[in-house]
């Protein structure tokens, strides 16, 4: 009986995919394309558990906030690290997609989740959806999405590379008609970038700055290598001798010295991957190339590092921070062709 009446509400409700990132939650709707690109933020009231905001104004308010209000980030390198919180914030973009009616939504949802998280960290994951609203919850590795949101043969008997570097990890597939023939994945991505310059301002220059400030930072100036019109920015935090604020003016080369450490570690799982390749997936690949992905394939001279190391020609994809979301809706669209990319089974409202 309950199983019915959800049925009945989910005539009511549209489908839809989400990309549960680290740094970014998107949300697909069928029919309708990528309608939320929020930060992964919420602000609650600590005292009653009320909350505040949720992802553009709770972000703005992270380093903020008095001490009874608490701003973060509930999830860490991909995975749900606060359940309660993340059902809050999938309730929440659930509701913000469906207009307002007499019937609550009960929509098929589609989740993008990281390669190498374990059986109770996906489990955990399709619970938070079903307990946000979904009648169904089904998961799809954030790589195979990704391909499939960048239009990759994926289908086909060819080889082709994907490299996903999100907030809290960056992936590595080779993917061969369907599925995931390999995959190598490190908690390491666009979060460490922020967090190697925060650890590099304070320990070269005695200045105490916030993520936001490193993130800022990062997209203004940040490089894996030297660019045409290269500069400088400026960067506002605490001095950690006087105490006091103070301004500086930091350049690319600076930044790029900063990083430099993390990007190492991006280009190794790159590697790591195209070493255990079998030949002939190799073969296509260096025909193919390198597509990359995420919020970190928009980093300045990305591909043309991982060219360098890997000999393989690489090209950011044409809507690299929306690839896995657009993926998820791609699954939607067609639910019946990609069935065989999801993830074990589907999780169903009881």
């Amino acid at each position: 009986m309950i199983r019915l009446l959800t049925d009945l509400l989910g005539v009511f409700s549209a489908d839809i995919g989400i990309d549960l990132g680290t740094a970014n939650t998107l949300v697909y709707v069928r029919g309708r394309g990528v309608v939320v690109n929020e930060p992964s933020v919420i602000a609650i009231e600590q005292i009653s558990g009320r909350i505040l905001a949720v992802g553009s104004p709770a972000k703005a308010m992270v380093g903020r906030t008095p001490q009874n209000i608490v701003a973060h980030r509930p999830l860490h390198d991909g995975v749900i690290a606060d359940f309660d919180v993340v059902e809050q914030m999938l309730r929440y973009f659930i509701s913000r997609v469906h207009p307002q009616t007499l019937f609550l939504p009960r929509p098929r949802v589609i989740v993008g989740i990281p390669s190498g998280v374990t059986e109770v960290e996906k489990r955990a994951v399709q619970e938070a959806a079903i307990s946000a609203g979904a009648r169904d919850a089904y998961l799809v590795e954030e790589p195979m999405a990704a391909a499939i949101g960048a239009n990759m043969p994926i289908q086909d008997a060819v080889g082709n590379i994907i490299v996903d570097i999100g907030g809290g990890t960056t992936e590595t597939a080779v993917i061969s008609l369907g599925g995931v023939v390999l995959a190598h994945s490190v908690r390491i991505a666009g979060t460490e970038l922020d967090q190697a310059i925060i650890d590099y301002m304070r320990a070269e220059h005695g200045l105490l700055i916030g993520e936001r400030s490193a993130e800022a930072c990062k997209i203004d100036v940040g490089s894996t290598r030297p660019f045409e019109g290269e500069g400088a920015t400026i960067v506002r935090g605490r001095d950690l001798a006087s105490r006091l604020p103070r301004s500086l003016e930091v350049s690319s080369g600076q930044i790029r010295e900063a990083i430099t450490p993390v990007v190492s570690e991006i280009l190794n799982c790159v590697n790591t991957a195209l070493e255990s390749t079998p030949p002939e997936l190799l073969a296509d690949i260096m025909i193919s190339g390198i597509c990359l992905a995420g919020g970190g394939a928009l980093l300045r001279g990305i591909e043309s590092s991982i060219e360098s190391v890997t000999g393989i020609s690489a090209y950011v994809t044409e809507r690299p921070l929306e690839a896995v979301a657009m993926g998820t809706g791609i699954c939607l669209e067609n639910i019946d062709l990609y069935r065989d990319v999801f993830v074990g089974d589907g999780v169903a409202a009881r």
